[in-house]
């Protein structure tokens, strides 16, 4: 499975994004694709998980803040996010997991909030 991330780039405080995460390959063996992002410094984070089935888990720091959902037909994820303060400047890595529990990650894709 690939996946290329795309959307990230300079964003004012109080602005919104949408950060896309196209999929090929064996694309019917993946059980649940999510978002994690690293912010300078720290570890890195889930924010929001979609399963194949359409089960959402938010982390409960972007709760309210961020929506994500997955087009099928396309085979693309996407991550929204409003309302968005410096401290969501991070990378955003897109991954997708298997029925074999094996993840496979996006190149990140970097957003930064500032004026």
């Amino acid at each position: 499975v690939q996946l290329q991330a795309s959307g990230g780039g300079l964003v004012q405080p109080g602005g919104s994004l949408r950060l896309s995460c196209a999929a090929s390959g064996m694309i019917p063996r993946i059980d649940k694709w999510g978002w994690y992002r690293q912010a300078p410094g720290k570890e890195r984070e889930l924010v929001a998980t979609i399963t194949k089935r359409g089960f959402i888990n938010y982390a409960n720091n972007v709760k309210g803040q961020f929506t994500i959902s997955r087009d099928s037909a396309s085979n693309t994820l996407y991550l929204e996010g409003s309302n968005l303060k410096p401290e969501d400047t991070a990378v955003y890595y897109c991954y997708a997991e298997d029925n074999r529990f094996l993840r496979y990650w996006g190149k990140g894709t970097l957003v930064t909030v500032s004026s």
